[in-house]
């Protein structure tokens, strides 16, 4: 693995990435009933990607992701578009919420959840596509092709 950064820099990317990501998915879970939801959520954890990219590099990015950031802006999309079907099969107002029990887990799903998923994908595949359009831009300024 090639590191492009400093010792503390990938140091730091190292240690903070499982924090962000904990705390992007703490937000992202909350969001319904307090503030914070799927775009909140998928700028921190956007930050955690960011961090890590600029202390490894692209290719460390990649093997950690395994799938690229434009497939998950397509991935969110899905979601927010499949949130919306349940309330159409019940007959009710598009993008009216349904809530379910999921009896194994005893948790609460629902649609806004299904949504705010969406929009998390969205997000970190948005910003890390743009970061790293940049950073390939720059590399291309500086090499002179």
């Amino acid at each position: 693995m090639v590191r492009s950064g400093t010792l503390i820099l990938n140091v730091a990317a190292r240690l903070l990435l499982p924090l962000q990501l904990l705390f992007s998915v703490f937000l992202l879970l909350r969001g319904h009933d307090e503030p914070g939801g799927g775009f909140i959520a998928g700028l921190v954890a956007s930050g955690a990607f960011t961090l890590y990219f600029f202390a490894y590099g692209r290719n460390a990015l990649g093997e950690m992701l395994k799938v690229s950031p434009r497939d998950l802006v397509a991935m969110g999309l899905l979601f927010g578009m499949l949130s919306t079907l349940p309330a159409w099969w019940a007959g009710e107002p598009f993008f009216t919420a349904q809530w379910w029990t999921v009896p194994v887990l005893g948790i609460k799903a629902s649609t806004p959840l299904i949504f705010d998923i969406g929009v998390y994908l969205a997000v970190v595949g948005s910003v890390l596509t743009a970061i790293t359009a940049l950073i390939d831009t720059d590399h291309v300024d500086e090499s002179g092709d």
